[in-house]
């Protein structure tokens, strides 16, 4: 499946009048309920109805492991936490195990691409594409076919869900060395330096973060880059590549696409590379910690729903944030209007 496949049209704006009127004829001063209304307006739009609803909210993990992170030089665990983090989901002890029960959201965990032999682990969807990624210090991360493959993957696993029902999906990732990879795939697609695009990860000092800063100016100089398959081929996951197919395709089925941090955002900045039109589907759902995720929506021209400095990846941010979506809807839907309740409206 070639990237270009994805037929993802502008979302029709010419609605939102009809949206905004019966916002603004709500029981409250105007804009007073601030971005609710505007995320109101925004699902409206995406499901072309002045009623949207939130059907089987569901959020889905991929985890891969990255060849860069064997050596510890860019990361703070060792790669075995991945696959130790993967058993912890299908356990139900990981912090988005708890947020997803806590607000009723489905969860499914993909192994994209873990240096790790699951066997037939229980609830555990299998898309491995490798044992891991090459060591994209001395040669390209991925193949040409393997990041066909995870594109495809991502947007098959989307659609799955989408036929059993699912209009809102949110995604999130594992993978020990994942913000490395993040870290320049956004400066290749934005044109920002690597200094100010890597961050502490999961909990570099300060030292650390200039070393791993240096050590990918020394990766970014080591690939020829000519185009966008080039810049995933080279720097990607395979969970990040997923998750860019996963994109693609619920912007193409118009769903709700809800964002997660620093390495969902990378993966989104990389299909809104491919086609521009995935932001008109996506809410950013938090801000992370990692320096570089602000300016990543400063490119993108986005603000999250929430900023609470997480960065613990997972789709966490997705989780926390879904409760004040979900609000979002229900006033459009269920707060009565001046007319309705008898109240007067502004003079």
């Amino acid at each position: 499946m070639e990237t270009t496949y994805f037929n993802i049209t502008p979302v029709d704006t010419s609605i939102y009048e009809t949206i905004q009127h019966k916002i603004d004829h709500k029981t409250k001063p105007l804009g007073a309920l601030g971005d609710l209304e505007s995320i109101a307006l925004k699902i409206g739009g995406i499901q072309h109805t002045t009623t949207p609803s939130l059907d089987k909210p569901t959020i889905i993990v991929f985890a891969a492991d990255h060849g860069i992170s064997k050596d510890n030089e860019v990361n703070a665990y060792p790669q075995e936490v991945t696959t130790q983090m993967v058993y912890n989901f299908l356990n139900g002890g990981a912090a988005i195990n708890v947020f997803c029960k806590q607000n009723d959201i489905a969860l499914k965990i993909v192994d994209a691409g873990v240096n790790h032999d699951f066997k037939e682990a229980p609830n555990l969807i299998n898309a491995k594409i490798d044992l891991g990624t090459k060591n994209m210090v001395h040669e390209p991360a991925m193949t040409t076919d393997q990041y066909q493959q995870a594109i495809k993957k991502g947007a098959e696993l989307v659609e799955k869900e989408f036929n059993n029902g699912c209009n809102t999906i949110g995604f999130g990732e594992m993978g020990i060395g994942n913000t490395s990879s993040a870290a320049l795939l956004m400066s290749a697609l934005t044109g920002i330096d690597i200094s100010a695009c890597v961050g502490a990860g999961t909990g570099l000092d300060r030292n650390r973060i200039a070393n791993k800063a240096a050590i990918l100016k020394k990766v970014q100089q080591k690939h020829f880059i000519d185009n966008a398959e080039d810049i995933m081929t080279s720097f990607g996951g395979y969970e990040i590549a997923m998750i860019a197919g996963a994109i693609l395709k619920s912007s193409e089925l118009k769903m709700v696409t809800l964002i997660d941090g620093f390495i969902v955002t990378a993966a989104l900045l990389f299909a809104q590379h491919i086609n521009e039109n995935v932001l008109d589907y996506s809410i950013i759902c938090h801000q992370s910690g990692e320096q570089g995720h602000r300016k990543m929506l400063e490119h993108l021209e986005r603000h999250a729903v929430i900023n609470l400095g997480l960065r613990l990846g997972e789709g966490t941010g997705v989780a926390i944030a879904y409760p004040i979506i979900n609000a979002a809807v229900n006033f459009l839907n269920e707060m009565a209007s001046f007319e309705s309740a008898g109240v007067s409206g502004k003079q």
